[in-house]
């Protein structure tokens, strides 16, 4: 990422630091114009930053207000936050390149974000508006209007190199000396990697483009196999929508993000803030319910597949609903409560998630009594007992747990399985979660509501009836003493029951803890999708009502196979409207790599998608034995390596340890295989060991005993 607080804007000098082997680009004629425009960004970048801190402040020293003044201060706050943070993250290095257009006498120069100088005039465009798609688009075949393009490469806040196309060579013949074999893309592959992700983002290519600024109507489904750019558009993807379609703001839901495992997160979590984006929350799909974390793998394959079955949730609803049966007529607090009261009360619970339902089944059965016998049993404790044990409260836990540790509860819920499946299901721990278990939890979680809503309800009823009852003392105290008439009609205000009501601050008045990852969402992202079950989809359906998806994934990268097409898979899963986009040039892999790992996919799956790379690497791929791997690392040079398939290899700096799956959607400077024959048979073995060969972006090394 750019150094461009400090050495981009409040530098001085020229911005440009070419290399020695660059020196015809150093030319005035070529970059004169460029250190112009960079001179007027610095400036509106000073004058902005300085304005941004007065605003800032300014909103910092006002008071915080209450209610819908709160937020609306909370939310400017984090807006002038993030403008703030943009420019100490980058300086002028905001400026990705520029584009000169058939149709416009200015060059047009692209940013991260948009930016004007104090008389208004356009020194950047936001790269995500769509007059800024030419500068990503445009293609020798379909030029888009552009006559001329410039790339630029920053390191430290200052250019080390750039790139230029000519669409239009009788206007711009003077530009040999910038023009390059190799697109700016291309060039910077060979760059050495960090444990971070790389800003990409000035050399996102047509194809990649083209889809990021698809429509968030509906589902696209972005399909790719290894190094096309999948991660790098569905990124990109969650900036672009969020500028673009007012429908996905925070307010209205907003964009959750869902990668594969925590590495993977990890290794994008500069990405978005560096595009602007700070609010979007990310997550996999363990962190969706608490007992993600310490979930393990289900060792049973037989077992696994059985409770990532849709039908699985039929099971949930089932436990749930055979403890909202009307109980028995009885006889409570002297009053006869029949089997068609309880029914009528229940009735009254119809769309209410269970835990949430008891309050409003008690107010209904309590109405039910006092108009059929005249009797007041809100009060009545007998009353609120008989409730508890009708309608209990239920945990996620104990519900999903009952499942495995009672047989006849199973049979009861889930009557489709056969008695061998329900013998396999069945386990002594019963909360020994696994993670085939989590979207059962959080069908149950959902399905039961929040367990605190009552009591809290009742709180808050009774923190409102205490700060009435003060409020009502204050102003019966100031109709009392009529102490003066403001003009106004205060005094007669203050009778009328709606203003008391206003009064009352609702500021510290109890509330639920907002759970970030329950959404709703306005569009849900999801990268290596291909890996997800039918009861997984179920666990982000729940979280978009609106069905607005972007799915990320390459078939032939499921290790658990993938024999349906998208759209079969995803309509099974529930989602329609489905779109296919399909990336097949791969931009980070070496030929050299590819040309061993494709006959290894092949093998398994003839139809893979394999996509063709576009660069040599100029390395070989290396065999030799597993007692090689420190001899191995230490010839290796700049970047980061990773070791897969050696759980016993200790990380250290620059060294990354992984297993296959944990490897997916990462990329290393150097892959070292240890024993990728060991890494199993079949689909799921060739599938990993396809993944782990593919995350090289200089050198693979194969390892064995």
């Amino acid at each position: 990422m750019g150094n461009g607080a400090e050495a981009g804007h409040r530098g001085s000098g020229s911005l440009f630091a070419l290399p020695a082997k660059l020196a015809a680009k150093a030319d005035p004629a070529l970059i004169a114009g460029d250190e112009k425009h960079f001179t007027a960004i610095a400036e509106s970048l000073d004058r902005s930053a300085a304005d941004l801190t007065g605003r800032l402040e300014a909103v910092r020293r006002a008071p915080a207000g209450k209610g819908r003044q709160a937020v609306d201060r909370d939310d400017e706050v984090r807006r002038l936050t993030g403008r703030l943070r943009m420019l100490e993250r980058f300086g002028v290095d905001l400026c990705l390149g520029q584009v000169v257009l058939a149709d416009e006498p200015e060059p047009v120069f692209i940013g991260r974000r948009g930016l004007t100088d104090g008389d208004g005039r356009r020194l950047l465009l936001d790269w995500r508006s769509p007059a800024a798609e030419p500068f990503f688009g445009a293609t020798h075949a379909n030029p888009m209007g552009v006559v001329f393009r410039r790339r630029y490469r920053w390191t430290g806040g200052r250019v080390t190199d750039y790139w230029d196309e000519v669409f239009d060579a009788d206007n711009f013949a003077g530009h040999a000396a910038a023009l390059d074999d190799q697109s700016a893309f291309v060039a910077s592959l060979g760059g050495v990697r960090s444990g971070r992700m790389r800003d990409v983002l000035g050399t996102i290519q047509a194809d990649q483009d083209a889809i990021i600024r698809a429509g968030s109507r509906g589902t696209l489904v972005v399909d790719g196999g290894p190094g096309t750019g999948k991660t790098v558009v569905a990124l990109h993807r969650t900036a672009y929508l969020l500028y673009s379609d007012p429908r996905l703001g925070a307010r209205r839901g907003g964009v959750l993000f869902v990668g594969p495992h925590e590495p993977y997160l990890a290794y994008v979590q500069d990405v978005l803030p560096s595009l602007g984006e700070d609010d979007v929350q990310t997550c996999t799909l363990r962190d969706l319910v608490p007992e993600g974390a310490r979930a393990l793998e289900e060792p049973d394959p037989a077992v696994a597949a059985l409770k990532s079955s849709a039908a699985m949730a039929g099971a949930v609803e089932a436990a749930v609903r055979f403890h909202e049966e009307p109980p028995q007529p009885m006889t409570v607090a002297g009053v006869r409560v029949g089997a068609a009261d309880w029914a009528e009360a229940f009735d009254a619970a119809s769309g209410i998630p269970h835990n949430e339902a008891r309050e409003p089944i008690f107010e209904e059965l309590v109405a039910i009594l006092a108009e059929k016998h005249g009797t007041d049993l809100s009060r009545s404790r007998e009353l609120r007992a008989a409730l508890n044990r009708a309608w209990p409260m239920l945990s996620a836990a104990d519900v999903v747990g009952d499942l495995w540790s009672v047989p006849a509860y199973l049979r009861r819920c889930a009557p489709w399985l056969s008695a061998d499946e329900v013998g396999l299901l069945r386990r002594a721990d019963a909360q020994a979660w696994t993670v085939a278990d989590l979207p059962l939890l959080d069908a149950a979680r959902h399905r039961l509501g929040d367990a605190g809503a009552e009591q809290r309800d009742r709180q808050r009823g009774a923190a409102v009836a205490a700060q009435r009852a003060r409020m009502e003392t204050v102003i019966d105290d100031l109709l009392e003493s009529r102490v003066h008439d403001d003009g106004e009609g205060l005094m007669a205000m203050l009778v009328q029951n709606d203003l008391r009501d206003v009064l009352v601050d609702d500021a510290g008045l109890p509330a639920a803890d907002p759970d970030a990852l329950a959404g709703p969402f306005a569009h849900v992202v999801v990268d290596e999708a291909q890996e997800l079950t039918d009861a997984q989809w179920q666990m982000l359906l729940r979280r978009c009502p609106s069905r607005s998806f972007t799915v990320v994934g390459d078939r032939a990268q499921a290790r658990h196979g993938f024999t349906e097409s998208w759209e079969q898979r995803l309509g099974r899963a529930g989602l329609d409207r489905i779109e296919l986009a399909s990336l097949t040039v791969n931009y980070r892999t070496p030929r050299e790599v590819m040309a061993e790992a494709e006959p290894v996919i092949r093998a398994v799956l003839p139809d893979a998608n394999v996509p063709t790379s576009i660069r040599a690497g100029g390395v070989p791929v290396r065999h030799g034995r597993a007692g090689d791997l420190e001899a191995v690392l230490a010839s290796f040079g700049d970047g980061v390596a990773c070791v897969i398939g050696d759980p016993g290899f200790a990380e250290r700096p620059g060294v990354r340890s992984l297993t296959p799956a944990l490897a997916k959607g990462l990329e290393f400077d150097l892959v070292i295989l240890i024993n990728p024959q060991r890494f199993g048979d079949g689909i799921e073995g060739a599938v990993d060991r396809y993944v782990a060969m593919t995350r090289a972006t200089r050198e693979l090394v194969v390892l064995t005993s």
